[in-house]
């Protein structure tokens, strides 16, 4: 990130705190950080503080124009080579979604050219909301990133998704970024995501913990390297990425089909999904009523669409897998890569803190075919996304 000029904005909420050591961090690592401030986010810390962190002035009012020669917001985004607006209140975002330009922020967001890394930070019940949530996906669909906020503690006093994320991590992401090369550009990736469902009834079906999030990191970072995506995914809530293109599915002998129908056209296939193992053997086309004593369901197994997959690629087709354990986690990776003849594996033990379903951060070992080991500390999802992609690039750039 050295001599990377990078705009913080900073909105008005309790996380905005947080920000003075994204502001620090970032001019440790060489950026030239420009500070712009709401006026509602001076009342949470002060711009004196942000100055000395940031070594540079700190902007708050459009109309504050201390150099004759230029117009400062312009002047600002022309100058920028990454925006981060960081915390992001659902205020601002509105705003942003909607075009408005009624402060020093919002004025030069809309004269950028550079990305723009949004993160949210709010009570969970308004992170929720339809309007933000509609206002999110509108920014998504113009190319605006957004880092997701994380569950936990929040000020008003219980727990729920809303948190900024840590300053760290906000930073590795950043200069993820920066570091990120247009290494995957003439690829194209078929990968899949999120839980399926199997129906018992109009009503009940069997499912899973899986959230999609770490397929739909893997369809996000592909697209950020270059590659053409499409991304089968099982019912989720999360947004799809920009520029991918979507097939929903519900069950696992959907993904199966679009996975058969789709495959010829990539050259890397990962099977990100956590597609059921078994499904009812009898569907019901009726709710089935409740009644005195146990309900027996007898189950039968669903195609295995990482072992079919593997039968029939072509040698010039990388096929990777996910194994999630809860006991042997290397011997068990191992044994699955070895059986679907795939090239990777990337294995994680579910019990572990921090990793597995319903997380924004995993933990993880690569093993390939060659015989390789790799492992990773706990990390957002996203930042192993890229970590992932690098490894196949690293190990097979050439091969497709």
């Amino acid at each position: 990130m050295k001599g990377k000029n990078i705009l913080l904005g900073i909105t008005g909420g309790i996380a905005a705190f947080k920000a003075a050591s994204i502001a620090s961090q970032l001019t440790k690592k060489g950026a030239n950080v420009q500070v712009i401030m709401t006026e509602a986010a001076t009342k949470f810390i002060t711009p004196l503080t942000l100055q000395i962190l940031s070594k540079n002035h700190v902007m708050i009012d459009t109309f504050d124009e201390n150099n004759p020669e230029n117009v400062a917001h312009i002047h600002t985004a022309d100058h920028t080579d990454l925006v981060l607006v960081a915390p992001a209140t659902a205020n601002v975002i509105a705003k942003l979604a909607h075009g408005l330009a009624d402060d020093m922020l919002t004025t030069t967001l809309l004269a950028v050219r550079s990305p723009i890394f949004i993160a949210p930070a709010m009570n969970v019940n308004m992170y929720y909301h339809a309007t933000v949530q509609e206002n999110i996906k509108k920014l998504e669909e113009r190319g605006v990133h957004f880092i997701e906020p994380t569950e936990g503690m929040l000020a008003e006093g219980y727990a729920g998704k809303g948190r900024l994320p840590d300053p760290e991590a906000i930073v590795d992401i950043v200069q993820a970024y920066f570091e990120q090369k247009q290494d995957f550009i003439g690829k194209k990736l078929l990968i899949t995501a999120g839980a399926t469902r199997e129906p018992i009834d109009p009503v009940r079906f069997f499912t899973n913990r899986s959230t999609g999030k770490m397929g739909y990191a893997l369809a996000e970072a592909a697209k950020e390297r270059g590659a053409d995506v499409i991304l089968i995914s099982g019912k989720t809530a999360l947004s799809i990425p920009s520029g991918v293109t979507i097939v929903s599915v519900e069950t696992a002998e959907e993904m199966y089909q679009a996975v058969m129908e789709h495959m010829n056209q990539a050259d890397i296939i990962i099977k990100a999904a956590a597609v059921a193992d078994y499904r009812p053997k009898e569907v019901h086309d009726q709710k089935v009523k409740k009644q005195a004593g146990p309900w027996m369901i007898e189950m039968e197994r669903t195609k295995d669409i990482a072992m079919e997959v593997g039968k029939i690629k072509r040698d010039d087709q990388l096929l990777i897998g996910f194994s999630a354990e809860t006991d042997q986690l290397v011997d068990n990776a191992k044994d699955k890569l070895i059986r679907k003849n795939m090239d990777m594996i990337i294995g994680n033990h579910i019990l572990t803190k921090g990793a597995g379903f319903e997380q924004d951060t995993n933990i993880v070992t690569i093993l390939t075919r060659d015989g390789d080991e790799i492992s990773y500390p706990i990390m957002s999802k996203k930042e192993l996304a890229h970590h992932i992609l690098s490894e196949v690039n690293t190990k097979w750039g050439g091969k497709s």
